[in-house]
Formats: C-alpha cells, sequence, structure tokens
C-alpha cells in the first residue's frame, strides 16, 4: 500500500509531466514571443523613441528607482519577484482578448530593454551589456513562457469547441505558471536582488 507521501510525490510528478508537455506543445508560440521580444529589442536599440516618450521611460526609471531606495535584500527581492510575478501572471491570463495584452507586453518590454541597452552602451561601451546578462538570464525566460501561452490560450477561438479548448488551455497554463514559471521568477528575483543590492 502506498504512502500519502508516495502518492502526493506521484500527483506532482504527473503535474510537472503534463505542464512540460503542454509547453512542449505551446512552443512555437513561445518561439513567437521571444521573436516578437527580439525585434522590438532592436527598434528600441537603433530606432530612439521621441522625445516624449523618452522622458516618460525615465520618469517610469525614476519611480521603481524611488520606490526600491533603502530597500534591504529580501526587500528588493520581493519587490523585483512580486512585480514580475505580476506582469507575467496578467500577461497570461489576459490572452484570452485575442492574445492582444501579451503582444502589446512583448513590443513594451522589447522595446524598453533595447533602448536601455542603448543607453548603457552609449556610455559605458558594448561590453556593459555582460553586466545586464545575469538580469535576465531566468527572468525573460518565465516572461517568453507566460506571454507565449498567452497567445495560445487566444487560439481558443478557432477551435470547434471554443468553452472547451478554453477551460483546457487556462489549465493547463496555470499548472505551467505555478511550477515552472514562479520557480524561474524567484530564482531571476534572488539574482537580480543580489546583484542590485550587492553592486548597486
Amino acid at each position: 500500500m502506498k504512502s500519502k507521501s508516495t502518492k502526493s510525490n506521484n500527483i506532482v510528478l504527473e503535474k510537472y509531466k503534463s505542464g512540460f508537455n503542454f509547453l512542449r506543445d505551446s512552443r512555437k508560440f513561445v518561439y513567437y514571443a521571444i521573436g516578437i521580444f527580439l525585434f522590438f529589442s532592436f527598434v528600441g536599440y537603433f530606432i530612439p523613441p521621441p522625445e516624449a516618450i523618452a522622458e516618460k521611460i525615465f520618469e517610469i526609471i525614476e519611480q521603481i528607482l524611488k520606490e526600491t531606495e533603502g530597500l534591504n535584500q529580501w526587500e528588493l527581492t520581493s519587490y523585483i519577484f512580486f512585480n514580475n510575478l505580476q506582469s507575467s501572471f496578467f500577461g497570461m491570463v489576459l490572452g484570452i482578448f485575442i492574445g492582444i495584452f501579451p503582444i502589446f507586453s512583448l513590443m513594451i518590454n522589447g522595446y524598453l530593454v533595447g533602448f536601455v541597452s542603448s543607453l548603457s552602451v552609449s556610455e559605458a561601451g558594448f561590453f556593459s551589456l555582460w553586466k545586464l546578462l545575469p538580469h535576465g538570464i531566468f527572468e525573460l525566460p518565465a516572461l517568453f513562457i507566460s506571454l507565449g501561452l498567452g497567445m495560445k490560450i487566444a487560439t481558443f477561438v478557432f477551435q470547434k469547441r471554443k468553452l472547451e479548448s478554453l477551460r483546457v488551455y487556462f489549465k493547463n497554463s496555470l499548472t505551467v505558471f505555478f511550477l515552472i514559471v514562479i520557480p524561474l521568477l524567484a530564482i531571476a528575483a534572488i539574482i537580480e536582488g543580489t546583484l542590485i543590492y550587492f553592486l548597486g
């Protein structure tokens, strides 16, 4: 007779298996997310925004700096984690509206990364981009998965059994989010929080 812990472990393993299978089946949407993000990163890097938009970006950055000023390592890590969690989660679930929100989010985030990278290179040289790598090595995959699944969810409208397809896509996307995306975001927050706290 199997113990309760063995049964629980089996359930978790089955959930992980189900999540990875759904993610594998949805991989083309993750690739679309990566493509959109990279395209707008290049746009942001090579095409500067109008002055009004640039000022708005600097205002957002300044606001973030004010909100994180004086935070200890744990508070900074929590701030990063919950902000990324919120944007990733809503980017995924709001994909139900024809995928508009995740696509728009990828465009905005890609452009911001490109624009900030351009500023970094102009001030400190091309090799300054390597300093940004640890900040995105776990966060970006989590973003691509979340927003890719958001686009996947939107495809329920093309299925014959729309409500059933929506239920299946949504349920499986949540499984991936809780078992794969959240751990990635947690690792990303720990790395970013530690780097920012100790290195500034």
